[in-house]
């Protein structure tokens, strides 16, 4: 099995992720808990449903938590792949202290290893998910990268120049995987991907393509962006693009 291959491990204890993390030193339950203030809880409602998936980047052993009663708490084939791509081209994509945000984190692994990889990290996704990002992301980033990722509530097309002023927030990477399946905010999705983009980013979206629909969008952000494909697996049918933004 490939080292990036994960594997179900047991479910971790009936608690929530937060009662988790607390369980070790009290200093760093005291970092966890000063960067886990205002996140939203996720509790799931069948404890039995966590489980512990390993994978391997970056010379580390990331252990992620996982539920598989929400799309948002899984780790898709999308996330693996960029995850590969970007510890293969570390140096050519110049992450070490790139500014990256993450669309879709999910349950983090994307920007744990980007962080991992040296990058200045935010971690976006809806509120309900944002309890379970920031377990994962604090259990295998603290004390072990040199920025901090952060965790911060995003919904797309939603609130974005309050939330993400351009003159405030720059990114050079937009990250995003497995973020386009068979849901109804395909066109807020494309509208925050372009908000977020800035002269300079680059888009890297990762996609197990399953339906009509992810070719649908796919046209839609080739009209938006300069679009390169940069990696295919034909295994998982998952593909990996590059975008910049088009400009007039």
């Amino acid at each position: 099995m490939d080292q990036h291959l994960h594997t179900a491990q047991q479910p971790l204890r009936l608690g929530t992720p937060q009662e988790d993390v607390f369980a070790g030193p009290s200093v760093e339950s005291d970092m966890i808990e000063s960067s886990l203030h205002s996140i939203q809880k996720f509790v799931p409602t069948d404890y039995a449903s966590y489980t512990q998936e390993h994978y391997h980047f970056a010379g580390k052993k990331i252990i992620i938590q996982e539920s598989i009663e929400n799309y948002g708490t899984v780790v898709w084939p999308g996330a693996t792949a960029l995850c590969q791509y970007l510890e293969d081209h570390t140096e050519e994509l110049n992450l070490e202290d790139a500014k990256i945000l993450e669309i879709g984190a999910g349950p983090g692994l994307v920007s744990i290893v980007s962080s991992l990889l040296g990058a200045q990290v935010t971690a976006t996704d809806l509120p309900d998910v944002l309890g379970n990002l920031q377990y994962n992301i604090s259990k295998n980033t603290l004390e072990c990268t040199a920025h901090l990722p952060e965790v911060k509530e995003l919904v797309w097309g939603e609130d974005l120049d309050q939330k993400f002023p351009k003159s405030s927030f720059y990114y050079d990477y937009v990250l995003a995987s497995d973020v386009v399946y068979h849901h109804y905010f395909l066109d807020k999705l494309l509208a925050t991907m372009v908000y977020l983009s800035q002269p300079g980013t680059v888009v890297l979206w990762a996609n197990k393509f399953r339906f009509s629909t992810d070719y649908e969008f796919l046209d839609k952000f080739k009209q938006a962006f300069d679009t390169t494909l940069l990696a295919e697996h034909s295994e998982s049918s998952v593909k990996l693009f590059k975008g910049i933004l088009k400009w007039d």
